[in-house]
């Protein structure tokens, strides 16, 4: 209905209510108030204007009266309709209703049927549950047992393998002894169940195969050790194997070692003896030692030479046996003490050292050889009596104790027989070098007519350098080289020097004091090369500073007596410098005018010669250096004392001087009648 449609309607519902009569336009107009009181931007009224509009209603007067009828007309019709389509639905429901009932008496005649089916199959169900039940247990159980077979049980096939000697020791069989120990190891944890027979049973069994292996193990071990050759280079790897194994029980690897080291102790004994007599095969070419080395100090060398190379091809050769495999022995060792708690030593004490079980072994091997090198080296230094070849033996012996004991450690036993032998050749060196001593005693009576040394000091001279050069070519420490040789010269050098010291006290001087001296730079020449006798020459050139010291004193004596000097110094010595002594000095003896004038023409016939004079009386001095430098010395005292006598003179003659007066006629004085000067003297004397 459009809008013009309303304005119309609500024109003429004001002219009605204008026209009617009054109680009646009371309720027109409250309709009207209601009706233009209503929104027509409600929603309601709008649908309904749409409702309207959409019916093709005119708006005439006769739509507007019959407009409710209509709508109720219609409404009526729709209720009908509706009845009509529930009483379908009933008639459909009724239906169900009889569906269902038919439904139900079914199922109450099935459920009866299945109570009365269920009564008759329940045993037969409970039965077959039981019987299911006791299947998967006894299959639980079957698995359970095929697994503990697996793991626990070796098959006899294995069994042989892993303990029948006749079965060779190879991949095999160590794969089944891992196993066996894994087996024991795996039993114990059997231990902690409930029922520890079955844990108990299966510890004993691998307990038994496993000794059974382990005593294979051994057995073949001796077997390999009988026929191993050490100087292959490359040697079974199966044998390193085997023995990292058999550490595990370490008795039996202990029992091993100790078979090893017999067996090459016979054999490295059988090849020392062979190499110093000779092999019994015609084709071999090797010459014995004993036939070509006919030099003591050779053979010595010789033998200590195949020892020290027999010793590092053992080392290297063990090395690979048992060090190659790092700490695995030790480890092997430990888990067998593990095992074996008893064989335990004390507290803290290392297990397994592979070095020091190198080194040990090493000495073990080389028992024989070090027996049989002690008796051929004793032999050698008890059959000779040269001292120096003694000497020499004992550094040879020096230098290879140093050398073993870097292949062998220091504890070892064949240091012991290397140390022995040292001091049995040093013994030996100075029982020689006393009966040496005791033989020269005839020679110790007189001096050499030239004061040269005497021939037993040559001789032994000559024995000391060969000494001192063996001792510098010897690998003595370098910390203690010089008391090192100390006891040497105690006894190669000592009783010859006290020997020319007791020939020095019978010798008249000088010749006591030059005798001394040539025989000390006799010794000084032999020892100076060396530097580890240094101090014994210190002791020597001090002892020769005190000898020179006396043939300068000799000599200073000779030239003041024989240049007439003496008696001046020795009366001016007594006196002092004051003015009463020197006033007293012309009236001394030696200062007399015909006294004091003999002395200088004494003194003038002295001075042309004086240094030859006196180089005589020490020309049998071997170094005429040190002769120059004794006569010079004693000239330069002398000097020093005729200068004291020179400045008494003129003194004196001062002194007298000045107490004279200038009318008297003074007498001679006494440089008149001495006149030599302390220049003159210098420059004659130098």
């Amino acid at each position: 209905m459009s809008k013009p449609s309303l304005s119309r309607q609500s024109s003429d519902l004001q002219d009605a209510a204008l026209g009617g009569g009054a109680p009646r336009s009371s309720a027109l107009s409250s309709r009207i108030s209601s009706v233009l009181s209503a929104s027509y931007a409600d929603l309601e009224i709008r649908d309904a204007l749409e409702t309207l509009d959409a019916r093709g209603i005119r708006n005439t007067q006769e739509t507007r009266r019959n407009l409710m009828l209509d709508a109720q007309r219609e409404v009526i019709q729709c209720n009908g309709e509706i009845v009509q389509d529930f009483g379908r639905v009933a008639e459909q429901l009724r239906r169900v209703g009889t569906a269902i009932q038919a439904l139900n008496k079914c199922c109450a005649d099935m459920r009866a049927q299945i109570t009365a089916a269920n009564g008759e199959t329940k045993p037969m169900l409970d039965e077959t549950s039981a019987l299911i039940n006791k299947k998967a247990e006894t299959e639980k159980k079957q698995h359970l047992l095929d697994a503990l077979k697996s793991h626990f049980i070796i098959s006899d096939e294995d069994l042989v393998t892993l303990t029948s000697t006749v079965e060779p020791v190879n991949d095999e069989f160590f794969q089944l002894l891992t196993r066996v120990k894994k087996i024991h190891h795996d039993s114990q944890l059997l231990l902690g169940t409930e029922d520890q027979r079955l844990g108990l049973e299966i510890l004993e069994q691998s307990s038994k195969q496993l000794s059974s292996a382990f005593q294979k193990l051994y057995r073949w071990v001796q077997r390999e050790f009988k026929t191993l050759d050490l100087e292959n280079p490359q040697i079974n790897a199966s044998i390193r194997r085997s023995l990292r194994v058999l550490a595990e029980r370490p008795t039996l690897f202990q029992s091993c070692l100790d078979f090893f080291a017999e067996a090459r102790e016979h054999t490295l004994s059988d090849s020392f003896y062979t190499a110093l007599t000779g092999s019994s095969d015609p084709n071999s070419t090797a010459k014995p030692i004993e036939f070509y080395a006919h030099d003591p100090l050779r053979y010595v060398g010789d033998m200590l030479a195949w020892v020290h190379s027999t010793t590092v091809s053992e080392r290297e050769a063990l090395e690979v046996l048992f060090i190659s495999e790092g700490d695995e022995i030790a480890k092997s060792i430990q888990q067998g003490l593990e095992s074996e708690p008893w064989l335990r030593g004390e507290e803290g004490e290392e297990v397994f050292d592979g070095k020091k079980a190198l080194h040990q072994l090493v000495s073990r091997d080389l028992t024989g050889v070090a027996r049989l090198l002690r008796q051929r080296t004793e032999q050698v230094i008890q059959s000779h009596e040269d001292a120096v070849l003694a000497y020499k033996i004992a550094n040879l012996l020096g230098f290879y104790h140093n050398t073993f004991s870097k292949l062998v450690g220091t504890e070892s036993p064949i240091l012991d027989v290397l140390l022995s032998l040292e001091e049995s050749a040093l013994r030996q060196f100075r029982a020689n070098m006393r009966d040496h001593v005791a033989a020269v005693q005839s020679d110790l009576a007189v001096a050499p007519a030239d004061l040269s040394s005497p021939d037993f000091l040559e001789e032994a001279l000559e024995m000391l350098k060969a000494l001192l050069k063996s001792y510098d070519s010897s690998m003595a420490a370098l910390d203690n080289r010089e008391t090192g040789f100390q006891p040497v010269l105690v006894e190669a050098l000592d009783p010859f020097l006290n020997g020319c010291e007791n020939l020095h006290k019978r010798l008249q001087e000088p010749d006591n004091d030059v005798f001394a001296i040539n025989c000390l730079l006799e010794a000084k020449s032999v020892l100076s090369p060396f530097s580890f006798v240094q101090e014994r020459v210190e002791e020597m050139n001090d002892t020769i500073d005190e000898h020179a010291s006396n043939l300068i004193a000799s000599q200073h004596r000779h030239l003041l007596h024989t240049s007439g000097l003496y008696p001046l110094k020795a009366v001016l010595s007594e006196l002092s410098e004051s003015p009463e002594d020197l006033k007293s000095i012309p009236e001394l003896g030696p200062f007399k005018p015909e006294t004091l004038v003999t002395t200088g023409q004494l003194l003038d016939d002295f001075l042309p010669s004086a240094l030859m004079d006196a180089g005589d009386n020490i020309k049998r001095l071997r170094s005429t250096k040190m002769a120059q430098e004794i006569t010079e010395a004693a000239a330069g005292k002398f000097c020093e004392d005729f200068e004291f006598v020179e400045s008494r003179i003129l003194a004196a003659d001062e002194l007298r001087m000045m107490e004279i007066g200038a009318e008297e006629q003074p007498a001679p004085t006494l440089r008149e009648l001495f006149p030599r000067t302390s220049g003159e003297i210098r420059v004659l004397l130098s």
